[in-house]
């Protein structure tokens, strides 16, 4: 008896839940909708750069390191004081670089028989280098700047890119643009397809810069070639465009 009432039970508590489940309409959604639409949004903002970056080497080669150390310290003393007379602020001066190499010759000796005895190895000097990299918050001085670093008969100057300060704002301001043609689209397929959109059930956004860059501008120091006019070149900044693409997935009914 006990085991019949316990069976009926059973049976009456698994139909209630049947019941609620159907009422609910709603099992499963969470984890698989069976009804959604996905569509893909771009925005695209476009800005003037307001920062130019670009970098030197100051290199020596002496007998012993002291001396190369010291000629390379001087005359980078001297260039960071004028790039801050300029009015680049210390901040935006950064060491990239700073390396010693033991410089040797090689002496070749006369050989009679085989086997040649190995050349011998003798010490030159040493190799010092500093790489600095200078960030131009004034673009319009980028010219001047690079013409004044060339005059201290650096190793080379090189690498001039333009880019934005506060390039999260416009990240932004392309992503909202990006998700308002989504729901655009979202909205013009539910139309079309009799349907109407319930909620965002996914997102997903790659976006990224389309950085500008200006050709790599080369000054050579001693025995290469020198920038010879102390005319200021025009550097253009051009435009930085940034695009956010979006992927959004509706649940429709």
């Amino acid at each position: 008896m006990v085991l019949l009432l316990l069976a009926i039970f059973s049976l009456l508590f698994f139909f209630k839940f049947i019941n609620e489940v159907k009422k609910s309409g709603y099992i499963g959604r969470e984890y698989g909708i069976q009804n959604s639409i996905t569509v893909t949004g771009n925005g695209e903002v476009v800005s003037v750069p307001d920062i130019a970056t670009f970098s030197f080497t100051v290199r020596s080669e002496k007998s012993t390191v002291e001396a190369s150390q010291k000629e390379v310290t001087d005359k980078t003393n001297k260039i960071i004081s004028a790039l801050k007379d300029k009015g680049v602020d210390e901040k935006d001066i950064k060491t990239t670089g700073y390396n010693i190499y033991p410089q040797y010759d090689y002496n070749n000796i006369q050989c009679f028989a085989y086997p040649c005895p190995p050349s011998k190895q003798v010490l030159r000097g040493y190799e010092v280098s500093h790489s600095i990299t200078v960030k131009v918050r004034d673009t319009k001085n980028t010219g001047d700047l690079l013409t004044m670093v060339g005059e201290y008969e650096v190793e080379n100057v090189s690498g001039i890119n333009f880019s934005i300060d506060d390039e999260d704002a416009l990240m932004e301001e392309a992503r909202s643009l990006a998700i308002d043609d989504a729901k655009n689209k979202a909205d013009q397929l539910a139309k079309d397809l009799g349907v109407k959109l319930v909620r965002v059930v996914s997102f997903y956004e790659n976006n990224y810069p389309m950085p500008y860059y200006a050709d790599s501008y080369g000054v050579m120091g001693k025995g290469g070639d020198m920038m010879e006019s102390s005319v200021a070149p025009e550097i253009p900044t051009g435009e930085n465009t940034i695009t956010s693409n979006v992927s959004v997935t509706y649940e429709i009914r």
